[in-house]
């Protein structure tokens, strides 16, 4: 499967943004799906992710009640919803595929798009 992430950009404090991930090949009904960012000179963190069905969904306690994460299968499209964002939220941000099951483990990931960059100015 192959994910292109997009939707990034420059935003001040306080406002929002929504970063979709659409996917290609294999039906993305197939993967638990996760979003990861890395800030400069951090390692990647985990962000959100959310189980094959859209049922269960999980976050990071830095930006839980300020993000969340949907899906659309039909679409085979992932979104992140960021609102009320803050400058420690500026960073490369990457969706991933795991098979089956969703995941807080980077290594659970095998698939990885390219990252889209989201800076919050103060």
């Amino acid at each position: 499967v192959q994910l292109q992430a997009s939707g990034g950009g420059l935003v001040q404090a306080g406002g929002s943004l929504r970063l979709p991930c659409v996917t290609s090949g294999r039906t993305i009904s197939s993967y638990g799906m996760g979003w990861f960012r890395q800030a400069p000179g951090k390692e990647r963190e985990f962000v959100a992710n959310i189980r094959r069905s859209g049922g269960s969904t999980d976050y990071a306690d830095s930006v839980k009640g300020r993000f969340t994460i949907s899906r659309d299968n039909a679409k085979n499209t992932v979104y992140l919803q960021m609102n009320t964002l803050k400058p420690e939220d500026t960073a490369v941000y990457y969706c991933a595929a795991a098979w089956y099951y969703e995941s807080r483990d980077i290594s659970a990931y095998a698939f990885w798009g390219q990252e889209t960059q989201v800076t919050v100015s103060s």
